[in-house]
């Protein structure tokens, strides 16, 4: 969960509001003294975090709800508005040829982000190559090329031979060599660059000097989300050295408070433009702040669970998946397909974060590594069936039944057990298709028609 502590807080400030008789000043004041401590202890910035609740306190109290909005509405509306607004403007990085710098301190993560960003780009259907620039550190050339290899993008690096330097002149020339050899063929192309312990001359004269021979489009600084309050400090060292026009934070997962890093860099014109969410290369994504906001305050996020499903349905005609599902025609072979689906969009306390609601927080409260368990156990049974049996499931009785949990390594009634699954996922199914108006909903949503 990004920012666990933090989402957790708020949440349960937002229970407060939505659980009152009625909404008066005392409420009010409370709520957001409520904040002001969730966002101090996630270590956002005071001057930043008075300005906010006092302009929430002011709002709650002086503006009148939008029409059909209840009073509670209105005041959980302003919440989400005002922490937004606290992140600044979304900066979506275009998808387009261009040349990237990665940039940062050492133990940052950014040789692994420069792979996350590679990632990303490929996803987006772009052909990618990445440099390896850091000539400091000998394990940044490997670990990077181990990346390239399992995202699936072009690699270009140089090991050192005897008697080679490891200084920017080095550096220097193995970019300007890397983006020779890529520029032909590839459309995005992101140089990775050394780190240090602290930011020292040397680390600036090289910066520049790789900055000028690669003339790069975007320049990036990669740093930890735990930095805190310092990271503004950072960032105008980095933004003085090569002219950020971005930021991207990682680490921004689990008990990481991070909310420094968040409002203090988006402060200083340096946006954060991406955030890592995880160490998989998939468990990055873009900072849109409404969105952002809306999964910390458990509203979800159903256009990113939109993209994650349309990425993890990449090679299957997802269209016609959910029409044959919604015609109430369901077999074995359609779940297997769906949870396949399910499984490359990433562990399941994640995809829970992405629904609105109660739906969304009542999942995250459960044993989701059970669950994910209990998914890959359904897997194996089914791909122990014949291909006639997923398609007919009627044929599976008694004898088949036993046959199937003798393959699959498994119990007789864990078999029966998805086979019960299967059912109720099937009448489900049944039930969507005799309701024309919700197939047609459901439909626009998933941006099958308009």
């Amino acid at each position: 969960m990004v920012l666990e502590g933090l989402g957790d807080s708020l949440r349960s400030t937002l229970k407060k509001i939505a659980n009152a008789g009625h909404i008066d000043a005392a409420l009010v004041k409370e709520v957001t003294r409520d904040i002001q401590r969730a966002l101090l202890q996630a270590d956002m910035n005071v001057r930043q975090v008075l300005a906010l609740s006092k302009t929430i306190e002011k709002r709650a109290m002086e503006e009148k709800p939008l029409p059909g909005m209840s009073n509670r509405e209105h005041v959980i509306r302003i919440v989400h508005d005002e922490l937004v607004t606290l992140l600044g403007e979304p900066r979506k990085v275009a998808l387009k040829k261009q040349v990237i710098m990665m940039v940062g301190l050492y133990g940052q993560g950014k040789t692994t982000t420069t792979g996350k960003l590679a990632n990303h780009f490929k996803k987006k259907g772009l052909r990618v190559g990445v440099v390896a620039g850091d000539v400091h550190r000998p394990a940044a050339h490997d670990q990077l090329k181990t990346l390239a290899d399992q995202v699936g993008v072009t690699f270009y690096g140089e090991k050192p031979e005897g008697g080679e330097t490891h200084g920017s002149d080095r550096a220097v020339g193995i970019v300007e060599r890397g983006l020779a050899e890529l520029r032909r063929k590839h459309d995005v192309i992101i140089v990775d660059t050394a780190g240090r312990d602290k930011l020292e001359d040397g680390l600036v004269q090289e910066m520049e000097d790789i900055f000028k021979a690669a003339d790069p489009d975007e320049k990036f600084l990669v740093m930890d989300a735990q930095v805190g309050q310092q990271a503004a400090v950072q960032a105008t060292a980095f933004h003085e050295a090569v002219g950020l026009t971005g930021t991207i934070i990682t680490k921004l997962d689990g008990t990481a408070k991070g909310g420094g890093a968040l409002s203090a860099v988006a402060a200083t014109g340096a946006p954060v433009v991406f955030i890592g969410t995880g160490e998989h290369v998939d468990e990055l994504e873009p900072l849109d702040p409404k969105r952002f906001i809306g999964r910390l305050l458990g509203m979800g996020d159903l256009d990113a669970l939109l993209e994650k499903a349309q990425e993890a349905s990449s090679g299957m005609n997802a269209e016609k998946m959910a029409r044959k599902m919604m015609s109430g025609k369901f077999t074995l072979n359609d779940m297997q397909a769906q949870m396949d689906m399910i499984g490359k969009m990433g562990p399941l306390g994640k995809v829970a974060q992405m629904l609105p609601g109660g739906m969304g927080q009542a999942l995250q409260g459960r044993d989701m590594g059970a669950t994910q368990e209990k998914m890959g156990q359904y897997k194996v049974i089914l791909s122990s069936m014949t291909d006639e049996e997923r398609e007919n499931p009627h044929l599976l009785k008694s004898s088949r039944v036993k046959r199937i949990a003798r393959g699959s390594g498994t119990e007789m009634r864990d078999v029966k057990e998805l086979l019960k699954y299967y059912d109720t996922t099937r009448n489900m199914m049944k039930g969507l298709s005799s309701n024309r108006k919700m197939q047609r909903q459901l439909m626009r949503q998933l941006k099958f028609q308009k």
